[in-house]
């Protein structure tokens, strides 16, 4: 049995330890997949962009035809609220989640006045300093609005990422690009990606098929802000291979360098080490 780190979750009004059951086998969310989550980060006494992320996990809720039930205000008092019943020092995952009970149109629609809400906090260390990554180019695709629902962060999309990630584990890399249908970069099968090339800081056109993440979004701002040239344009896996300096960013680890792209090994650069250096003062100065 997986062995979890400390959980609290708030289900219904009330404060549960571990992993309750809150699912059962005709839930539609179990069978048919109507559930979306966000995760915010808890670390240093700091909640970087709490906000974004429970606004997020509410149109996320939207476009898989849920009904969101939380206000923003209300899952940021209940995220301090349930922050108290950790230490001080630890780090902590933060995901607000929804998902359907009941079955709507055709049975296979969720009913959206079936939502159901749940705030889990757990235990999740940062990635030590130091933390860098190697990568390859996954065979697998990130699919279109046209076949998936890529305009949320839904529970449904994340099987594709995780194939990706165990087949370039299982060839001995740390993670791995996924490209578009189109054949362009999109993200990491867990992060966005940055790449330096001459001095200036290159990331995937946002298209809609992969999540315009909010430390991606944040990245971007103090880059610029710091005076770095940053250009949202359109990749090619080459692009990567050639490039001075790669970097992911998200918010579980927020900004890694990458040490390796497939046999071509790269020093973690000054790029990286600035985005995180600006995400911490930023964090520090959002409190």
């Amino acid at each position: 049995m997986t062995e979890r780190s400390t959980t609290w979750n708030w289900i219904d009004g009330e404060w549960h330890p571990g992993n309750p059951p809150i699912i059962g086998p005709r839930s539609h969310a179990s069978w048919l997949g109507s559930s979306v989550f966000d995760g915010a980060r808890a670390f240093e006494g700091l909640t970087p962009d709490l906000d974004l992320h429970c606004q997020r996990v509410n149109d996320s809720a939207r476009a898989l035809g849920l009904t969101p039930t939380m206000t923003v205000a209300r899952m940021m008092e209940l995220t301090r609220e349930g922050l108290t019943r950790f230490n001080a020092e630890d780090a902590v995952y933060i995901k607000p989640y929804y998902w359907a009970e009941g079955e709507g149109i055709g049975t296979i629609a969720p009913d959206p006045e079936s939502t159901r809400f749940c705030l889990c906090l757990f235990e999740a260390p940062m990635a030590p300093e130091g933390t860098a990554i190697s990568l390859t180019l996954s065979p697998f695709r990130r699919p279109t609005l046209e076949t998936m629902p890529v305009n949320a962060k839904a529970g449904c999309l994340y099987p594709n990422n995780a194939r990706a990630i165990v087949e370039a584990k299982g060839r001995g890399f740390d993670n791995a690009i996924v490209l578009d249908m189109l054949g362009n970069v999109a993200e990491l099968t867990t992060a966005n990606v940055f790449m330096v090339k001459d001095g200036v800081v290159l990331t995937p056109a946002w298209n809609g098929t992969f999540l315009n993440g909010i430390t991606r979004q944040r990245i971007i701002g103090l880059l610029r802000a710091d005076g770095y040239q940053v250009e949202e344009r359109t990749l090619g896996y080459g692009d990567f291979l050639d490039a001075d300096e790669i970097f992911s960013t998200g918010n579980y680890f927020k900004v890694v360098p990458v040490k390796r792209i497939e046999d071509r090994e790269l020093t973690p650069g000054p790029v990286a080490a600035r985005a995180r250096e600006l995400y911490w003062e930023f964090a520090k100065s959002a409190q």
